[in-house]
């Protein structure tokens, strides 16, 4: 078993007030936490891994190849790998989530790909 303190975990801010916090980082799986602040998107990016998104507190959006989908909290959204997908807080308010990866992502993912 490996347990993670939450006060302890591996964190960075790929963007002002956008917070993510590791949880689990392992070859299988990865979990991380994520803040979003109001108004905030994510680049629209892909990756291999299988995500699975459960929000927290208040509202996030994804817009997919398809379609878009407004999740309240609560709520969780299978998005498949590869597919291109932007992630944002629509709200006025901070949001949150856990964001699941099968297999697991690198925590380091944002870190080359954004600059501030």
């Amino acid at each position: 078993m490996k347990h993670i303190r939450f006060s302890e975990a591996e964190k960075y801010e790929p963007h002002k007030g956008w917070k993510r916090l590791s949880l689990c980082g392992e070859d299988e799986i990865s979990i991380e936490h994520f803040v979003k602040p109001p108004g905030h998107s994510s680049p629209e990016h892909s990756h291999p891994n299988v995500q699975v998104l459960v929000v927290l507190k208040g509202k996030i959006e994804v817009i997919g190849e398809s379609e878009k989908v407004l999740l309240n909290e609560g709520d969780t959204l299978y998005i498949p790998g590869d597919e291109m997908h932007i992630v944002s807080n629509p709200t006025n308010e901070e949001s949150a989530g856990i964001d699941i990866f099968v297999p697991g992502r690198s925590f380091d993912f944002w870190k080359n790909k954004i600059k501030e």
